[in-house]
């Protein structure tokens, strides 16, 4: 009896140990496209979470009870710092398990909203009511080559924290690398008749991918979301589109400035979205690269239906 017993403790054992082998490493983004990258690297292998539901902004998000016990309690947290997710820090400080804010990873090219300004010539332009002179251009996701410098640091990460699959998560970044060089080639094709066409957008949001693709946005018609523009500020941004004539002005999905079609109405402009975030883009090994082919699409086709 006893020797039974003995052997079925090691069987039980040896259960338990095979399952704490193969438990997953739970992977928690703050937002969409770092979830994308992420679930490149982990495709096969998990599905990483992402904190911030579709549509909720990354500036001022207000966090439930359940996502800060999973800000706590996951494995590998990823978000892109203090100069996106003002709502994090606070509730970091209670954390004790591995977090990167991604905006200090070496190798990346970074952007600051003062130095794109004068460098442009556009001071006429309305300065983004989120975004202060000299400040970090935090959405530095946008970048295909910062992508690349996330992703290596998630497969590292992974790696070191699941050896068990660490050839795939290395497997799966050389394949999303190469993947990458074949969107940057598409994307390139696809932009190379629109530069140089002129285009306004609600939120200085777009600067990485432009900067990527040979683009640059006409103007910011900025407009903080609690504040209705006054007239004389509504007829400054129309004379703006008077001058330039035919163009697309777009803003960022789910809301659209209420101004917007005030804006426009009685001149040869169209209303259309960029999504920088991709809200609702299926978190597969894909994503992040249909994220950026779709921003492609979006910004070509209404600049070239004009």
């Amino acid at each position: 009896m006893s020797r039974l017993f003995a052997v079925f403790v090691v069987f039980v054992t040896s259960l338990l140990m095979a399952g704490a082998a193969q438990a997953e490493v739970r992977v928690l983004t703050s937002i969409k496209p770092l979830q994308l990258i992420a679930a490149a690297v982990q495709d096969g292998v998990a599905i990483p979470e992402v904190l911030l539901p579709p549509g909720a902004s990354p500036h001022n998000y207000a966090l439930r009870p359940s996502d800060v016990r999973r800000v706590q309690s996951v494995d590998l947290l990823y978000w892109i710092g203090p100069d996106m997710e003002g709502f994090l820090p606070r509730v970091l400080k209670g954390r004790g398990l591995p977090t990167v804010a991604v905006q200090e990873l070496p190798g990346l090219k970074l952007r600051y909203f003062a130095e794109d300004k004068h460098a442009h010539g556009e001071e006429a332009d309305d300065h983004d009511h989120d975004h202060r002179p000299g400040s970090l251009d935090a959405h530095l996701w946008l970048s295909p080559l910062n992508a690349r410098v996330i992703a290596r640091k998630m497969a590292a990460d992974l790696s070191a924290a699941d050896p068990a699959n660490a050839a795939r998560y290395q497997s799966n970044l050389q394949a999303f690398e190469a993947r990458l060089d074949a969107l940057d080639l598409r994307l390139k094709a696809r932009l190379a008749g629109i530069a140089g066409k002129p285009y306004f957008v609600f939120h200085e949001a777009f600067d990485y991918f432009e900067q990527a693709y040979g683009l640059k946005h006409t103007g910011v018609f900025s407009v903080a979301a609690e504040v209705q523009p006054g007239a004389q500020h509504v007829a400054a941004m129309r004379t703006r589109l008077q001058e330039v004539g035919k163009t697309c002005v777009f803003s960022e999905p789910p809301l659209r400035p209420r101004l917007a079609e005030t804006l426009v109405a009685g001149l040869p402009v169209k209303l259309a979205e960029l999504d920088a975030l991709g809200g609702y883009t299926p978190a597969t090994g894909q994503g992040y690269e249909q994220l950026l082919e779709k921003l492609g699409n979006d910004l070509a086709g209404c600049l070239e239906s004009l």
